[in-house]
């Protein structure tokens, strides 16, 4: 094999050993977080198994156990971050996993339910692109009763965030009740599509994500089986390759910043 194969993306190279995922790679490659032999990199630099890779000082190792993937049902008031030096009730701190580990998404912090949480980079951005259309289910309560007519335009798509949300479907549970199965994950979504239509949340329970069910206690985690992790990727097999969305969103993060005084190892 020649020296050329042998070199990876530092972007791959992180997520690959569980450091984080690909985007988040690239936004500490960005900060100038990450040194490659004691030297800022430029984005999209590769490296070689004899370089020494820090990020914020850390030396990153390679990492040959086995990955992680959890399923754990959130409290309602733990906030989905890693960074547990800004939230005090942070899912990390809260889970207390001996290995590091990062939420696959977000889950807002008044709601509850599934959320997927591994040290595996490469799963993390296949199941994040929301162009592959993975379905996620919720449980929501609201304020007064539902009518048709708020089913059907939460079905069709409601204006949020300068844009109409993707049709869904959505299915009446009782009278303050209903479930949606969602393809998209704007910001606050359904809080927001309620909120257009004049309804408040009052609970909101996510129950699905593509094949894996929530049927843990509020609060506790547990190994996804082998029958759901192999289900799981079969799902996830047509998304878009990692390695072709990181080089774009690197290069549309490199065009839209200054040049900084970088080394480059890319050849």
């Amino acid at each position: 094999m020649s020296e050329e194969k042998k070199l990876k993306r530092i972007n791959k190279f992180l997520s690959e050993v569980g450091y984080c995922s690909r985007r988040k790679a690239d936004l500490l490659i960005d900060q100038g977080r990450v040194t490659i032999n004691g030297n800022v990199p430029e984005m999209g630099t590769k490296i070689s198994n004899d370089d020494e890779v820090r990020v914020n000082g850390e030396l990153i190792s390679v990492k040959k156990e086995k990955n992680v993937y959890l399923a754990f049902n959130k409290p309602i008031g733990i906030v989905c971050t890693t960074d547990t030096r800004v939230e005090k009730d942070n899912i990390i701190d809260y889970i207390n996993y001996p290995k590091r580990i990062f939420p696959i998404g977000r889950l807002d912090k008044p709601s509850q339910g599934l959320i997927l949480l591994t040290d595996d980079g490469d799963i993390v951005n296949k199941i994040l692109r929301a162009r592959n259309n993975h379905e996620k289910e919720y449980i929501v309560e609201v304020n007064k009763p539902i009518n048709n007519d708020f089913l059907n335009k939460m079905s069709n798509g409601v204006p949020i965030l300068d844009t109409v949300t993707r049709k869904c479907k959505v299915s009446k549970i009782s009278s303050h009740e209903f479930k949606i199965i969602l393809t998209q994950g704007l910001n606050r979504q359904i809080r927001r599509m309620c909120e257009y239509l004049n309804y408040d949340v009052i609970n909101l329970k996510r129950v699905r994500i593509m094949n894996i069910e929530l049927d843990l206690p509020v609060g506790k985690y547990r190994e996804l089986s082998e029958e759901e992790f192999n289900d799981l990727n079969e799902l996830i097999s047509g998304s878009i390759k990692t390695e072709e969305a990181s080089q774009a969103s690197a290069e549309t993060i490199t065009s839209t910043k200054p040049k900084r005084n970088r080394i480059s190892r890319k050849k």
